[in-house]
């Protein structure tokens, strides 16, 4: 994503930050949080695009459940901390360095399976409730985000299935499987068309609105 956002000359600035940048950002530590967002506001340019591409789907104990004896505690609290908690600490931080009077983005990446109302197969219990739980806060976010920010947008995407370390051992057969380049390029077009009217709600990667 942050080579799309270079290469479309549209940000005077693109910066991008993980647990091994400089500064550090780490979604488990709020200080990391708060340091980033400072190195932010101490840049001499307007921030006009928060995009938080960020998730967890398993780690090196567990995998998604298949069913409800499968559920560790240890696991889904880390799902939520990873998919939840830390995209929420982003907005604490990050949303009041929004302009207040011009438009800008926070957008993060959520999934469709974190949809309640598409969920038809069941299963992977963490990483549903915890994109679902996002999807609220994001919603949320956006409602005191618009009193004094109106003309802001804060979305959560589903980006499609990327040919990711995410998703590719998940990846069905018959799926759109896409590159990560052809997959930002096409929200970042979905993030060029947004407009304050479409803050607080869930998209899919083409634009169009998913069920909660």
């Amino acid at each position: 994503m942050a080579e799309t956002l270079r290469a479309s000359y549209a940000y005077a600035a693109v910066l991008t930050f993980g647990r091994a940048s400089e500064p550090p950002l780490d979604l488990m530590d709020e200080s990391s949080v708060a340091a980033a967002a400072a190195h932010v506001a101490a840049q001499p340019h307007d921030l006009r695009l928060v995009f938080d591409a960020t998730g967890m789907l398993q780690d090196g104990a567990a995998g998604p459940e298949r069913a409800l004896r499968q559920i560790d505690p240890a696991h889904m609290a880390r799902a939520f901390a990873v998919n939840a908690i830390g995209p929420a600490l982003l907005m604490k931080h990050f949303l009041p360095l929004l302009p207040r009077d011009e438009r800008a983005i926070f957008a993060t990446l959520s999934a469709r399976v974190g949809s309640i109302g598409d969920n038809r197969l069941g299963g992977w219990y963490s990483y549903r409730a915890s994109k679902a739980a996002l999807n609220q806060l994001v919603h949320t976010a956006a409602i005191e985000l618009a009193r004094t920010r109106p003309q802001a947008i804060c979305v959560a995407l589903h980006p499609g299935t990327v040919d990711t370390a995410l998703s590719r051992p998940f990846a069905l057969t018959g799926l759109d499987v896409r590159t990560p380049l052809a997959a930002a390029a096409t929200l970042y077009d979905t993030l060029q068309g947004l407009t304050p009217a479409k803050s607080g709600i869930f998209l899919d990667c083409q634009g169009a609105p998913l069920p909660w």
